[in-house]
């Protein structure tokens, strides 16, 4: 569905701020530092360990939202000679900042991953380091991990090398303004490189049998005027970034699949029951899918801006369901998992590219730069993997329960005194066991919420029209629960 937005009055966003501060102390989100953690960072700060390989000459730059400081990871592409390209990829060297056992690595510990409100972040590590010191900012001398990953002239990989070294980003970008200048046809030697080499492992993920899926997400933004809610549709741009990243991933977990130690981000494949049940839904979305299509090709088919198609993209996050942390250490009898693949990558993957804003990608990071350096395993990282699993699945459980709450609290807000009016919706999901019961997505406002279709006069239950326009009535808008609900009429 295309992007929409509705701005809250100034005088809610006072009122939504006060609710989100009582929102993080229900759930316990300290937001605050201890002081002795704010003067180990202080000190972190002034003494980073830094590597002795200087790649400052590099012209690396960034690509993120605009406004953000925690900057993880800068690149610079580059044509081989004699055909492909070479990928320079440098994250944050957060190992360079954090005493192992220090007071930032238990607080680490127990914030697990950096927490997104509407008027507030919560963040893994100080300020001090995620913002300032570790942070990749332009025109700053900063440690990291720097990878150098060579590629064919169809973007396949034919070297992946990685050290420590100091690197300086050179400039800054943003998505948008990537995408607008290589669609103008005006981007510059490293933009349009992004754009190719980007195109290039999309071509790749298609022939392995991977997916990503376009589903437009929703969106809080905090304005002068208020927030903004709206849908965003991912554009090419976010995907050429994301590639580069996926492309690191993947590198890093051949790396510690080799040496038989690391941390994986798995996904298992999905059963066939649920492909049973996603070709029931294309029926009643009247989603062609003709029986030799593989999945992957059916979803990049489809166009995310037409509602029916919307609907079943919806449904196909499904089959992402169960991605999770897996540890191993042979040497320490903890077993590489049988199938080590993330089902939607086709391939092992690794996540190590957020360490500012991740804990386990610094576990992951220490572990591939050992490797890649002919080392042993730090004893601190290789101890605290059969735990990092159980953390992160915390954290992920905390970070999608903050997500939910805040967009079920900006939507009550903004439907909160229009019960009883009707609004055109689309029916993005119904219950199997009950398909009187149902998620419908707004046109105008951005809102999803659960629906009901009641029965009618004869006491019979009428399902919801899966994919189908319906006028949902808003029967509930309460705050002070966070829950918005409709009947269809």
């Amino acid at each position: 569905m295309p992007r929409r937005k509705l701005r809250v009055k100034a005088a809610d966003s006072a009122r939504i701020n006060a609710e989100l501060a009582e929102l993080r102390a229900r759930l316990e989100i300290h937001t605050e530092w201890p002081d002795p953690v704010l003067a180990e960072a202080e000190e972190a700060a002034r003494t980073p360990r830094l590597p002795e390989y200087d790649a400052t000459g590099l012209p690396l730059f960034t690509v993120d939202p605009p406004g953000s400081r925690d900057l993880d990871q800068a690149m610079h592409l580059a044509h081989r000679p004699g055909g492909g390209y070479r990928v320079h990829y440098a994250i944050a060297d957060v190992a360079a900042f954090v005493r192992p056992g220090g007071l930032i690595d238990a607080e680490a510990r127990r914030r697990v991953q950096t927490l997104y409100f509407p008027d507030h972040r919560v963040p893994l590590h100080p300020a001090r380091l995620s913002e300032d010191a570790a942070s990749l900012l332009p025109g700053e001398t900063r440690p990291a991990l720097l990878w150098q990953l060579d590629l064919d002239a169809d973007g396949a990989v034919v070297l992946a090398d990685l050290r420590r070294a100091l690197v300086r980003s050179h400039r800054r970008l943003d998505y948008a303004a990537v995408q607008r200048a290589v669609d103008a046809g005006g981007a510059d030697e490293q933009p349009a490189l992004l754009a190719t080499v980007g195109r290039l492992r999309e071509e790749q993920e298609r022939a392995r049998g991977g997916i990503s899926l376009p589903v437009p997400e929703q969106e809080i933004e905090e304005t002068l005027h208020g927030y903004v809610l709206g849908y965003r549709a991912p554009a090419p741009a976010d995907g050429w970034n994301a590639q580069i990243s996926l492309l690191t991933g993947m590198a890093a977990a051949e790396l510690m699949l080799d040496a038989g130690v690391g941390l994986l981000r798995t996904l298992p494949a999905a059963t066939p029951e649920a492909y049973q049940r996603l070709r029931r839904t294309a029926r009643a979305l009247d989603v062609d899918w003709p029986d030799g299509l593989p999945y992957p090709e059916l979803v990049r088919s489809l166009d995310p801006d037409v509602p029916l198609n919307a609907a079943f993209l919806n449904e196909c996050t499904g089959l992402l369901r169960g991605a999770g942390y897996h540890a191993f250490d042979t040497a320490q009898g903890l077993p590489v998992p049988a199938d080590p693949a993330h089902a939607a990558l086709a391939a092992p993957y690794a996540h190590c590219t957020a360490p500012l804003r991740r804990l386990g990608d610094r576990f992951a990071q220490e572990v591939c730069a050992a490797v890649a350096a002919g080392e042993s395993v730090p004893d601190w990282a290789r101890e605290a993997l059969p735990a990092v699993p159980s953390l992160m699945a915390g954290g992920d459980r905390r970070s999608a329960e903050v997500e939910r709450a805040c967009v079920d609290l900006v939507e009550a807000e903004l439907l909160a005194g229009r019960e009883g009016e009707d609004f055109p919706a689309l029916v993005i999901d119904v219950d199997e066991q009950r398909p009187a019961r149902g998620t419908v997505q707004l046109r105008e406002p951005a809102v999803r919420a659960r629906c009901e279709r009641p029965d009618d006069a004869s006491g019979a239950g009428r399902g919801l029209p899966l994919g189908g326009e319906v006028l949902a009535r808003l029967t509930v808008a309460d705050p002070a629960t966070r829950t918005v609900r409709f009947t269809a009429r």
